[in-house]
């Protein structure tokens, strides 16, 4: 269960991803995951979000931010909900690898039950088949 927000910058994707975490945060009886890249969510995403920044954990490219949210995924059983802040930003804007990563990160969500909602820089009117499918 994947959902892509998408637009040009300063089209409101951050923010509209601040508030789903937050609300998810307030109304879930599990774990809240939020990954970004650096820590400019620092201060708007509520305490009970486990925050983390892929530049901690050297995660630069689309095949490493797979592995980290299946390693989050397989190391913490009651996550519901995981955010993903600039997924294509993570992933180099590698929009190929991209691609290839957000189907597989949808069947490890679907396999395991977990919400998943990233955003990417991607002009909606530039946006693949691929893309398109979760953007819905």
């Amino acid at each position: 269960m994947l959902k892509l927000i998408i637009g040009v910058k300063g089209t409101g994707k951050t923010k509209t991803l601040i508030d789903m975490v937050n609300k998810t945060a307030e109304e879930s009886a599990g774990s809240v995951v939020c990954i970004e890249r650096g820590v400019k969510l620092r201060y708007d995403v509520k305490y009970k979000t486990r925050l983390i920044n892929t530049n901690d954990y050297l995660v630069f490219d689309a095949q490493s931010l797979f592995g980290f949210v299946a390693g989050i995924l397989a190391s913490n059983h009651d996550v519901t909900d995981l955010y993903v802040d600039s997924a294509l930003k993570i992933c180099n804007d590698d929009i190929n690898a991209f691609e290839k990563m957000i189907i597989e990160i949808d069947e490890l969500a679907e396999k395991h039950n977990v919400n998943v909602v990233m955003t990417s820089s991607i002009p909606v009117e530039e946006a693949s088949d691929i893309i398109n499918k979760y953007t819905k």
